[in-house]
């Protein structure tokens, strides 16, 4: 499984779906859907979303990773 980061690629706002989809091996727009639908029912999937947003690292860009 590839690590928990939020991707420079493919990002649509924070990246945090981006990454979820990444890790568990599914498509970004599949882990769109779920969360939106998931925002329907009761729970704190919004404030989930934003700690993420604020926790997880970035991922590293090639161009870094090859630098001195």
């Amino acid at each position: 499984m590839a690590a928990l980061v939020r991707p420079r690629e493919g990002r649509m706002i924070g990246g945090v779906c981006a990454g979820l989809a990444r890790r568990f091996g599914i498509s970004a727009n599949t882990m769109r859907v779920i969360f939106v639908v998931s925002c329907l029912l009761p729970g704190p999937q919004f404030l989930l979303y934003l700690a993420l947003w604020a926790l997880l690292p970035t991922e590293k860009s090639a161009s870094s990773a090859t630098a001195w």
